[in-house]
């Protein structure tokens, strides 16, 4: 594994630290704010964080005469990208008003199994390692999520829906930031996603004042850390991180969300979610062996 390699997979872990402890967030949220509303702002503060950075490294673009890319080369891959990620998105939040928050979290950590099943039809090249690692890492997540009496109710299949286009936003990212500015790509999709749940907001939702005070904390977690930050750091981390290992350390964020419902809501874990904890890890050092051993040749 080189450092470029290495330095893009602890961006993707500390991606994945922040959107666990975003599970948080989303709960205390929900309980205020309808998902739509919820998401069309934390999805605009996320946005707007990011116009500080993009005119800063403008400037300094324009001082080294480097050439800009046209504005609909950049916006037309960046609405594509905001569209499935509003999907994404909107489907997750949905479906944790009709499901537990253990089973909406493996059924979104499908996504990781998806990423490598469709690139192949992508003609992506899936090492074994890597598969062995998403087998690893999906009876992890079913170990630390999954409850004993697990059944397909429309809540999960919302998370399902979910899953196959958190998938194809991994795919997505991967394939513009290759050749967009990832800080752009990222304000942009944000700034679809958000305009896209404002609009359903203000049809569907009633949108308070107080609700908005109450969940004013968990929205400027959700806006600041986990879409702003968060976001930005896997649009910049997958420019050098292989999809499928990219979702197989991102999956690291139930690991995170179980330990901030421990630390924040007072939640528990027996000791089978202990063990999927152990499983996730080992999936993330197996899908990683091959880049060690090519190293070392």
């Amino acid at each position: 594994m080189n450092t470029r390699e290495l330095r893009a997979n602890m961006l993707l872990f500390l991606t994945a630290a922040i959107w666990g402890f975003a599970f948080v967030a989303q709960r205390v949220g929900s309980q205020h704010v309808g998902a739509f509303t919820f998401n069309g702002i934390r999805f605009a503060l996320g946005s707007i964080s990011l116009i500080p950075l993009i005119l800063y490294f403008n400037k300094k673009k324009n001082s080294d005469n480097r050439p800009e890319l046209p504005i609909k080369k950049i916006l037309v891959p960046s609405v594509l990208v905001g569209i499935v990620l509003y999907s994404a998105a909107s489907l997750q939040q949905i479906g944790l008003n009709y499901t537990t928050a253990g089973k909406a979290s493996f059924i979104t950590g499908l996504y990781m199994v998806l990423v490598p099943i469709i690139g192949v039809f992508l003609k992506h090249r899936i090492g074994k390692n890597a598969w062995i690692g998403v087998g690893l890492a999906v009876l992890g997540l079913y170990l630390l999520s999954v409850n004993d009496d697990f059944s397909m109710e429309y809540g999960d299949l919302l998370e399902l829906l979910g899953a196959f286009f958190w998938a194809i936003h991994i795919l997505t990212i991967d394939h513009f930031t290759k050749k967009v500015d990832p800080l752009k790509l990222s304000c942009i999709q944000f700034a679809t996603c958000s305009i896209l749940s404002l609009i359903i907001a203000i049809i569907y939702e009633e949108i308070t004042l107080s609700g908005l005070l109450n969940a004013l904390i968990p929205i400027l977690y959700g806006g600041l850390l986990s879409v702003g930050v968060a976001y930005t750091l896997q649009a910049v981390a997958q420019k050098h991180a292989k999809p499928s290992h990219a979702a197989i350390i991102l999956s690291m964020e139930s690991v995170f969300g179980a330990i901030g419902g421990a630390l924040i809501l007072g939640e528990s874990m027996q000791i089978r979610g202990y063990v999927g904890c152990a499983l996730i890890l080992g999936g993330i050092l197996v899908s990683q062996i091959k880049l060690f051993q090519a190293h070392a040749l």
